[in-house]
Order: C-alpha cells, then structure tokens, then sequence
C-alpha cells in the first residue's frame, strides 16, 4: 500500500479515487464540475497527474478534468510487466469505461501524449479534441530523411533508462532533478518542492523499475513496428493541436516538422521559450491554447 500522501493543488479541490481496471488498481485524480464536459489529461514520464498543477485552476472551471496516472507511476499499481503503449492505451479505455466515460476531449505530455495519439488513432469516436505537448506522433511521416534520422542522438538517454541501470537512475533524485530542470528555459518551471513530489515516487523499487520497462520495451519491440510504418496507414481523424517547446532536449523541432505534414488535421505550434516540460514552463499558454482548441476557437 502506497503511503504517500497526494500533493494539493491551490484553489483547486482535486477529490482522488481508485479504480479497479484489468486487473490493476489505477489512481486518478478528479478537479471541476461534475457535469461538465469531461477532459481527460495523460502525464508522461517522470512525472505523473500532479504535472497538471499549473493548468489545472483554468482548466477545471470549464470541465471535468480526469487526471488518471500510468501503469506503473504515480499512485497506480506497478506490475512487471505490460508497458506496450498499446497496452497503456487499453488501460485508459477501461479506466474511462469504469468511470462511465465514452467520449472526452483529451490532453496529454509526453508518453501520455503518445498515449493519446494510439487513442485517437484507434477509438476517434471517443475523442473529441486533442491537444499534444512535447511528443512526435507515431507515424514516420518524412523522418525517413538522413538529416532528420540522425536526430535519434537525442534519446541516448532512453538506452540508458532501458539499460540494467535504469532502475537505479530513476530511483536517484539527484539525477531526476537534472532531468527534469534541464533544459527548462524558465528556471522557475519546477519548485524545489514540485521536484520532490515526482521524484519521491521513483525512488519506490517497483516504480523505478516500471520506469526502465517503459524505455526497454518501446526500444526492443516498438521501435522495430514504428519503423516498419505501423500507424502509416491509419488515419488521424480526430483534431489535434500539437503545442511543442523548441527547446526540446529529446525532440528535434526538424522531426516534429516532418510528422507535421503526415496529417492534414494536425496543426502544431512551436514554442519558443520553452524545454519538454512545457506544461510546468508555459501554463498560460497551454491552459488558453487547449480552452481555445476544445472550444474550437483555435
């Protein structure tokens, strides 16, 4: 049983449930109206629903914000096994489905974010409106290109966290810090005590190693499908707005430009003064730009 307890969010009442879906005991965290529209909100990694802290205040005076946390973060059960996107995917939709959710408008940040491409790609019924932050979609589009394969040097770190050592890096705060704080633009991005909520997580023994599963099986058995165009040929039909900080450490702007023009209903912003973590960097301008996008105003 997990003791820690969950961070507050200021002039936000965030009600915290769990639910019981395929097998797992999932946390979410809930802010807003209970009749309002429903948005679901996807976390990445390393962080989990408390990345939303700053959107949230805005955010949930429109909708019912559902803040679910991953397979294997957060507050959620952390099996040995089943960090397949696809299978993180699954476990959104049987969490909406014991929620009593069928069709959200939908937020998401990195992994959450890749999360919420396979979700519109598979279930666009369900998806109204999608906002992206920070992550490639998961077609190749041109990125087939030399100059735009060659910005793979970026996720060095990846082989590192899918490595024998992975868990031992995640679990370390030290190095969780410099992840995170790295290539922030704003230095004031993440307080001293938004770093230890996240990293306390990690440095629980199943979580840290559900943080290595999550980068070993996306490179020994996703990578190998992405590159074969194993969502070429599946339409995004949902609108999407893809809001991406240039200053990206992982991602190169060149190869978000080159999954741009693989979907005629993806629209994407860059952000200048902005790292990864732009939801923590930029909250007014991703709160405004996803009330514009859900409202169709954008």
């Amino acid at each position: 049983m997990i003791t820690r307890a969950f961070p507050e969010v200021p002039g936000v009442e965030v009600e915290h449930r769990f639910v019981e879906a395929r097998g797992l005991r999932f946390h979410v965290a809930l802010a807003g109206p209970q009749d309002a529209a429903p948005l679901l909100a996807l976390h990445g990694w390393p962080q989990h629903w408390y990345i939303w802290r700053k959107v949230l205040p805005a955010l949930a005076e429109h909708h019912r914000v559902v803040m679910p946390d991953l397979r294997g973060l957060g507050w959620s059960d952390a099996p040995p096994s089943g960090y397949e996107k696809e299978q993180l995917a699954d476990d959104i939709l049987a969490v909406l489905a014991a929620l009593g959710l069928q069709r959200v408008k939908l937020i998401g940040h990195d992994w959450g974010a890749w999360v919420g491409f396979l979700l519109a790609l598979r279930e666009p019924e369900r998806i109204e409106r999608y906002v992206a932050l920070n992550i490639l979609p998961p077609w190749r589009g041109d990125v087939r290109r030399l100059r735009d394969v060659l910005s793979v040097w970026r996720v060095w770190y990846q082989v590192v966290l899918a490595s024998p050592l992975g868990p031992r890096i995640s679990a370390d705060p030290r190095i969780m810090e410099r992840a995170m704080r790295g290539d922030n633009v704003h230095p004031d991005a993440f307080s001293d005590a938004d770093i230890a909520q996240f990293t306390a997580a990690l440095q629980e023994p199943a979580r840290a190693r559900a943080s290595s599963l999550i980068y070993r099986t996306f490179l020994l058995r996703e990578v190998p499908e992405l590159a074969r165009g194993r969502y070429d040929e599946t339409p995004l039909r949902v609108p999407t707005l893809l809001l991406f900080g240039e200053h990206d450490a992982a991602i190169g702007t060149a190869q978000v430009r080159a999954s741009h023009r693989a979907a005629d209903t993806l629209r994407v912003e860059f952000v200048p003064d902005s790292g990864h973590f732009i939801a923590d960097e930029r909250p007014d301008l991703v709160a405004q730009r996803a009330l514009d996008w859900f409202a169709g105003a954008a």
